[in-house]
């Protein structure tokens, strides 16, 4: 029952449900992943992040997840989309993956198989965006790509631009032969386009210097990587849209369709919006502690880099934030002046060290 025209028929179930690639990868533990994420967590690499280095030995073991597991029906789904018309006045970047909720359509594709095995009698569970398995290995295992230097699963003729998810089952699928062997060559036009040169070895990259987890770390952000942010808000996409096979999948994909596209935000809208008005607008997003202070400030290091200073709007904005109750706030709003010729609308003085260090460094 379990042979290669079952799987065949499951791959069918997943694109007819609105996924792009469906492969099999065994339920073993995930060893060579388990290793890498015990020594680049003792090396440091990880910064604070926590999500599949919470707990290295459970994400890379399917069993713990689905007792008694066989097999892996691994997806991804493609993230390319049509990109709106930029917002007047100083807007921030948000990383495609983000632009609309991509990982609903994908959990979509694996209930449908999910729903298939659970009814030929196997244990099923769907996994997308969660720590409890290590996505990115399961789709090397089931030879649906290989990893990138970027640490990106790259697909064979499709690149990066993909959200990955797992269906862990007991049923005894056939597994792929071997996984895909190494597309990348001698290129390393993601690692040398990096802003923060974060990948600092093929396939590693420093969490403590990438854009995209410093969006999400909670504190402040580092003074060293805030030019370096540019006007991005919410993730990073430098180190794929450099990468020669997925800038030649997104030119000729058929694009995913969405009335609803984040893919840029007006800072002052943002900066001026509420907190349950964030919430709503932006919600789905990870906020740690489902804080738009984070949100916040990351607008004002991206309202810093603008040169948008002459700006009536955004000089009111600004000096609305440099009077904020929260210190981390105004610390970053005396950077955001600062970069902007701001520097007489800076306080002479602030009661918190970490604004009056900013106020230190703020002057000409």
């Amino acid at each position: 029952m379990f042979d290669s025209d079952y799987v065949a028929s499951l791959r069918a179930l997943g694109l007819k449900f609105g996924l792009d690639h469906v492969g099999i990868a065994p339920a073993t533990v995930m060893q060579r992943a388990r290793d890498v994420l015990l020594q680049r967590k003792a090396a440091g690499l990880a910064d604070t992040m926590q999500f599949t280095y919470r707990n290295p030995i459970r994400s890379t073991d399917p069993s713990a997840a689905v007792a008694g597991a066989r097999a892996m029906v691994v997806a991804a789904r493609s993230y390319v989309i049509d990109e709106p018309a930029r917002p007047d006045g100083p807007y921030g970047a948000v990383a495609r993956y983000a632009w609309v909720d991509h990982y609903e359509p994908l959990r979509i594709g694996l209930a449908a198989i999910t729903a298939r095995l659970r009814a030929d009698g196997h244990k099923a569970v769907a996994f997308a965006d969660d720590n409890s398995v290590v996505d990115r290995e399961a789709a090397w295992l089931s030879g649906l790509g290989w990893f990138g230097k970027n640490a990106n699963i790259l697909l064979p003729g499709s690149g990066s631009f993909f959200v990955l998810g797992s269906v862990i089952t007991t049923a005894p699928l056939p597994v792929a032969d071997e996984p895909v062997a190494d597309g990348c060559g001698s290129c390393s036009r993601c690692i040398d386009g990096c802003p923060t040169a974060a990948i600092v070895a093929p396939g590693v990259v420093d969490a403590g210097r990438c854009l995209a987890w410093l969006l999400q770390r909670p504190g402040v952000f580092p003074r060293q990587f805030r030019a370096a942010l540019g006007n991005r808000i919410y993730g990073c996409d430098e180190c794929q849209v450099v990468c020669p096979p997925t800038v030649r999948f997104e030119r000729r994909a058929q694009p995913n369709q969405s009335k609803h596209v984040q893919a840029w935000v007006s800072l002052l809208d943002l900066l001026e919006a509420t907190d349950a008005e964030l919430l709503q607008a932006y919600g789905r997003w990870y906020l740690a502690d489902r804080n738009p202070l984070w949100l916040r400030r990351n607008a004002l290091v991206a309202l810093g880099n603008s040169a948008a200073g002459a700006q009536t709007h955004v000089r009111a904005v600004l000096q609305r934030y440099l009077g904020d109750p929260d210190p981390m706030l105004r610390a970053h709003a005396v950077w955001a002046a600062a970069e902007l010729g701001c520097h007489h609308m800076l306080p002479a003085t602030d009661p918190d060290p970490q604004v009056t260090d900013e106020l230190v460094a703020a002057r000409p």
